[in-house]
């Protein structure tokens, strides 16, 4: 019995029976032989993070431009605390900690350059060719865009992989979940993702949001989950200082991640959920959060939209960055000689528009930058 065989069959005997089991998987596109050692999830995982996609991400914006300062949250950190988080959730309710792991790496490879204003930027750009979605494009990088393999396109992951990351769903993001049985819910794996991203970029975001200046520590008065964590932790805001604030983060983490557990268990058992099928018929989303602190929840997303995220310094930004990026899409579509090679040999795949915005999509803050300067300034060659 191979090295893989033993850990499918110790997954069949400690997993939970609602978790996805690798020797159940529907499989891959392009049938491969299975890997003498690693389950098809943990081959899923390895790809991914061995993708440039998943490498650009270090230099990709979460909430502040990657050169506003080396200490805020990248989206490649972000990816890594959202992975860190739902690993933690999904072996305290025994899911398949693997596909977890492949679906949280994966969940943001889609992402644009300067966030999600890039994002707009790219969707209003892209109206009239099918719009613009993470997610979906997420999707097309790993199915299609890299090229790693002599055998196939993308990375030929595991179904239950790729249907995780097309079903990622937050406030901001609306899954495309066509070949993936959009009628079902997502795996609990998938689910699970969603809320561990939730928690990752809602805590990082007030972490950093107080490190830059920018959220003012008086203001988070006004949020009960923020004074519910002073008070538990004994804290005032007088005595509020760098390692107060890092209790804090860890604390509303904490918080946050028992609320989600709990979920889980109250809804397996209202539901009688026995296996991952009966989670993808299931009549809700068996993943979130009590309604006490879904309210509490969405009073801090609106204070970070309405403190952070269109903050005057983090709205100058985005703009520029919006102006960028039409700009390179105007100047690639009108002469497309002007892109690489390796980029113009596939306007015989895709319309010329969506080569344009693959490429555009593909690039950090900082190329996206230096190639803004190399074909708007004229003292610059090449």
């Amino acid at each position: 019995m191979s090295v893989r065989e033993e850990l499918e069959k110790l997954e069949l005997k400690i997993l939970a029976p609602y978790a996805v089991k690798s020797c159940e998987s529907r499989g891959r596109e392009c049938a491969e032989e299975e890997h003498p050692y690693r389950t098809a999830f943990q081959r899923d995982r390895d790809r991914i993070i061995h993708t440039t996609a998943f490498r650009r991400l270090e230099y990709k914006t979460q909430v502040f431009v990657n050169f506003e300062g080396d200490y805020y949250r990248t989206r490649l950190t972000h990816t890594i605390e959202t992975s860190q988080i739902a690993r933690t959730i999904a072996r305290a309710v025994g899911c398949n900690e693997d596909l977890t792991e492949a679906i949280s790496l994966a969940h943001d490879l889609g992402h644009t350059p300067f966030g999600h204003s890039g994002e707009a930027a790219l969707n209003e750009l892209m109206a009239n060719q099918g719009g613009f979605n993470h997610n979906y494009q997420s999707i097309r990088i790993v199915e299609k865009l890299e090229r790693r393999y002599a055998g196939f396109p993308g990375l030929n992951l595991t179904w239950e992989t790729r249907e995780g990351i097309v079903k990622h769903t937050t406030d901001y993001d609306v899954a495309k979940a066509e070949r993936f049985e959009p009628e079902k819910r997502a795996s609990l794996e998938g689910q699970l993702v969603n809320a561990a991203d939730e928690i990752a970029y809602m805590t990082h975001d007030l972490d950093d949001g107080l490190r830059s200046g920018l959220l003012v520590l008086a203001e988070l008065d006004s949020l009960r989950l923020w004074r519910e964590a002073l008070e538990a932790l004994g804290i005032t805001r007088a005595a509020f200082a760098e390692m107060e604030r890092r209790q804090v983060v860890r604390y509303l983490i904490n918080h946050m991640v028992t609320d989600v557990i709990q979920t889980i268990h109250d809804g397996l058992q209202e539901l009688s959920i026995q296996s991952a099928q009966a989670v993808r018929d299931a009549p809700k989303n068996l993943v979130g959060f009590p309604p006490d602190s879904q309210v509490k929840n969405q009073e801090v997303r609106a204070f970070l939209l309405e403190r952070l995220y269109r903050h005057h310094q983090v709205m100058r930004m985005q703009v520029k960055a919006q102006r960028l990026m039409r700009q390179l899409f105007e100047a690639y579509l009108q002469e497309p000689r002007q892109l690489p090679e390796e980029v113009r040999i596939r306007f015989g795949e895709s319309s010329p528009e969506r080569v344009v915005c693959d490429y555009i999509a593909g690039m950090t803050d900082r190329y996206a930058v230096q190639e803004h300067r190399k074909l708007f300034d004229f003292a610059i060659l090449g």
